[in-house]
């Protein structure tokens, strides 16, 4: 399965705003995406909330996964843009 490990670049991490955005990217997609912290259990990207769970802030590394490189590779771009500016 294709992954990609990006930092955050949002300034207040993978929380409210950033997470929704990247929630409806993925729900845009056709391919299921996930997303996972530290060798955590990954969680559905499609899901704002479940995103928020990662607790993942500016800088950390977050594990993008899919059976689709192209998915990957989107929703990879989203984690590393600052999504709030």
């Amino acid at each position: 399965m294709p992954s990609k490990t990006v930092n955050v670049g949002s300034a207040v991490g993978l929380h409210a705003r950033p997470a929704a955005i990247i929630a409806e990217a993925a729900a845009d997609l056709d391919a299921e995406v996930t997303l996972a912290v530290g060798g955590d259990d990954p969680v559905d990207a499609s899901s704002a909330l479940l995103i928020m769970t990662l607790g993942a802030g500016k800088g950390d590394a977050v594990e993008v996964s899919s059976d689709d490189q192209s998915a990957v590779d989107t929703i990879a771009a989203l984690v590393e843009k600052d999504l709030d500016a």
